[in-house]
């Protein structure tokens, strides 16, 4: 059997050592690693590029290296559309800060999708999620303003959309459908996820219904770090 290289040996003493450490605690520096075992800066790099590829950590540009815990993420029709509420119930910390609220004009398929015409008023609600202290999401969410007419004041003091969207409007949120995807990020929303360009990031287009009437409420388009997510879909049943 061949020796073991020594970064994958230094990986492995510091996988041990974080197995127990919540998400998001402080993980030495390559500097701080080299100095530890006596090897290169080069050694320490591909100890915690290993420790990466395994998604046991992320760096984190002009920040440092930090414990990582992917969650599951369940995408389900008897679930929720609440982001918020799906993330803590798989035991995460969620946080979403708004980045924009501004009216904008629906066209193309963002007016089919919530069957309006063309030109229609509609929120348009741009916000970053923190999963775990991490950024997770970037997030685009289309809600027409005969809906709901004052968001902005809403969206700022309460974490959940689904929650706004039962209280203020009276209707109960369910997935219509969603569609996931791996893509390439654009390169805004690249720079929004400190992620690489030339990475593959989730894409999920979602459609939310009133699950009483069948009305529309809202469509969104989320782009999510799968070093933070793994994607659970749950099929209906089909009895």
């Amino acid at each position: 059997m061949a020796k073991k290289s020594r970064y994958a040996e230094i990986a492995e003493v510091l996988a041990a050592e974080i197995a127990d450490q919540p998400a998001g605690t402080r993980v030495s520096s390559e500097h701080e690693i080299a100095a530890r075992f006596g090897v290169s800066r080069a050694a320490a790099r591909a100890a915690l590029q290993e420790l990466e590829g395994r998604l046991l950590v992320r760096r984190v540009r002009g920040a440092g290296t930090f414990v990582n815990r992917p969650i599951d993420y369940l995408l389900s029709r008897r679930q929720p559309p609440s982001g918020s509420r799906t993330v803590e119930e798989a035991g995460g910390v969620h946080r979403r800060v708004v980045r924009d609220v501004r009216r904008v004009d629906l066209s193309g398929e963002h007016a089919d999708r919530l069957r309006r015409v063309e030109g229609s008023p509609a929120h348009l609600l741009v916000s970053q999620t923190y999963l775990n202290g991490l950024v997770s999401s970037w997030t685009q969410a289309w809600i027409p303003v005969d809906l709901l007419p004052d968001l902005g004041p809403a969206v700022r003091a309460v974490e959940s959309l689904d929650v706004i969207l039962r209280q203020m409007c009276g209707v109960v949120p369910v997935r219509a459908w969603c569609r996931v995807s791996s893509v390439l990020p654009p390169p805004e929303v690249a720079a929004e996820l400190d992620a690489e360009r030339n990475r593959p990031v989730w894409l999920l287009e979602s459609m939310s219904r009133d699950s009483r009437t069948g009305a529309p409420l809202m469509c969104s388009e989320s782009w999510s770090r799968p070093d933070g997510l793994r994607l659970v879909i749950e099929l209906d049943d089909l009895d």
